[in-house]
């Protein structure tokens, strides 16, 4: 009992019975102790991304989750804790979402050529020599080129590859993973030949020869022979992609393509605690993995959810295999690639309507576009938050915008910033004006999904937070930002990335905004992401990650 409490006993007892009676109350509201917890949180700049999108200072966690949120003196009178946590004015944010990535294939990037940034045919050629020459591996991958950054902007030739590597398989992955380039022993493996022909891809063939290069489901004429990684290789990369991701303040991921086997690697490392990231897992389409998931229905756990497919409707922009509604700009004959025949299509969007599953599909060109919207909002007729996702929405026709309205657009702001300058070549002065465009898609729908589609971008939360904001490169270009209209405001962006990206994945009430009853997932920034200029975002580092309220 503190010494004011005796003061006011000393004082009640000459008083009435009635009156002791109350100040007893008064007492015991003195003497209350406060409540224990596992951690607390205090002198933060906490932006906690609730609805009114409200700060604090502090926070108490029992059991990896929030308790309560609110002032430093609240926190401080009402808990304690032996893991007091001073933010010393630092800022807070909920954890990070990355709705759109690539999280196995990251870690998988480590045990492969890095191809990202290179300037030229040769600079690739020189790394894959560098590569081989350290690792001398039986067969060789890389990841990254672009031939767009190239001077000689055209589709590599395999016939330097072949002088250097006559026996060793080689196979070099276009930064968007919708192209390979492939030496002769590689594509002897699939025994490709000039003839070779593919539904949804197409076998580059120049002055009738082979160059190498396989476009979209013409991947799989080599890959399919390809050495499968082992489960070891499988649990290196997830561990390996874990640090990466945890490293930027990525708390949650959303794999946009998984086997069942590595679903069920994922939630064997998670249930053993070697893998503590949350994994929103999206089933790569097979007739044989829609048959089995909608049989066994959605799979949930704290740290896993499964209950999308991921489909392609076409390839990528970059490669001329997103299918547009007119022909490429930059190549009249051409007009892209449909990946999935329609029929089937069509077929599995109407199953997947009648089950609690999500579906989720990578569309870039404006027909893609066009062909997804149609179909999802036949199938959805009358169902509403469905959060069905387009994934990219990257070229969409003015007068299709509206039907987004009851479709989820999932985007990846850092392509809008890496393709601006050749994505007016292949769309034209015209039809770039519905490309990129987040402000367009967010106003249609009322919420939008932010990723990096990671390893095709670089896994940084901050270069999205950036481009969707700034809409500029690092160089600060173009002044003014890339089609600004269409950029986003820093609320908006971090909404986001947090609870936005939790709502398109089901988790809205779990996590996403640090509140109350959630999963305690958030990050301490060494700069205010909301305040710093813009400049600096980029740069902005990650001081602690924690999930469940657990130091990574």
């Amino acid at each position: 009992m503190n010494a004011f409490c005796i003061f006011i006993v000393q004082k009640l007892k000459p008083m009435k019975q009635l009156i002791i009676l109350l100040f007893t109350i008064i007492i015991y509201s003195c003497t209350k102790e406060k409540q224990n917890v596992d951690a607390i949180v205090v002198n933060g700049n906490i932006y906690t991304v609730d609805d009114n999108f409200n700060k604090a200072q502090a926070f108490a966690i029992k059991n990896g989750k929030f308790i309560e949120v609110g002032t430093s003196q609240a926190i401080k009178t009402a808990y304690s804790s032996e893991r007091l946590i001073d933010a010393k004015g630092q800022t807070i944010v909920p954890g990070f979402i990355d709705a759109h990535c690539h999280f196995l294939a990251l870690g998988f990037g480590e045990q492969t050529v890095d191809l990202v940034g290179t300037k030229s045919f040769e600079e690739v050629v020189k790394r894959v020599l560098d590569f081989q020459n350290d690792k001398k591996m039986p067969f060789v991958m890389g990841r990254g080129w672009d031939q767009n950054d190239w001077e000689e902007k055209a589709f590599p030739n395999k016939k330097l590859l072949d002088k250097l590597f006559p026996k060793t398989p080689i196979a070099l992955t276009r930064v968007d993973g919708h192209a390979i380039l492939c030496n002769q022993a590689a594509l002897d493996l699939g025994k490709v030949t000039i003839d070779s022909k593919v539904e949804g891809g197409e076998v580059i063939v120049e002055n009738g020869e082979l160059t190498g290069v396989l476009v979209d489901n013409a991947e799989s004429l080599v890959l399919e022979y390809w050495p499968k990684p082992t489960k070891n290789d499988k649990i290196n990369a997830l561990l390996a992609a874990q640090k990466m991701c945890f490293d930027l303040g990525l708390t949650t991921v959303d794999d946009a393509g998984l086997d069942r086997e590595s679903i069920e690697l994922i939630d064997s490392l998670q249930q053993s605690g070697d893998l503590k990231m949350r994994v929103y897992a999206m089933v790569s389409f097979s007739e044989e993995n829609v048959d089995y998931y909608l049989k066994k229905g959605t799979i949930k756990t704290d740290k896993l959810n499964v209950r999308s497919f991921k489909f392609y409707a076409d390839g990528a922009l970059g490669s001329r295999g997103a299918m547009l509604r007119a022909p490429y700009t930059d190549k009249p004959e051409h007009m892209g690639l449909l990946v999935t025949d329609l029929n089937t299509f069509n077929a599995n969007a109407e199953r997947i309507a009648d089950s609690d599953y999500q579906m989720n599909t990578h569309a870039i060109g404006d027909s893609a576009n066009h062909v997804v919207l149609q179909t999802y909002n036949k199938v959805l007729n009358g169902k509403s938050d469905r959060r069905w996702r387009v994934e990219h929405a990257q070229v969409v026709s003015q007068e299709d915008f509206e039907f987004y309205e009851n479709v989820f657009p999932s985007i990846q702001p850092t392509h809008a910033t890496s393709d601006m300058y050749w994505a007016e070549d292949r769309l034209g002065s015209e039809r770039i004006k519905g490309a990129y465009a987040y402000k367009q898609l967010l106003n249609a729908y009322g919420k939008v999904a932010l990723g990096t589609d990671f390893p095709v971008e670089q896994v940084s939360p901050f270069l999205t937070f950036y481009a969707a904001v700034v809409r500029q490169d690092l160089e600060h270009y173009p002044e003014g930002g890339f089609q600004k209209e269409n950029g986003l405001t820093r609320e908006e962006a971090l909404k986001g990335m947090t609870i936005w990206a939790a709502y398109s994945n089901f988790e809205e009430n779990e996590k996403g905004s640090i509140e109350a009853g959630k999963f305690a997932d958030f990050i301490i920034l060494d700069k205010d992401i909301m305040t710093v200029n813009q400049n600096e975002i980029p740069n902005i580092k990650v001081e602690q990650t924690f999930v469940g309220g657990e130091q990574q």
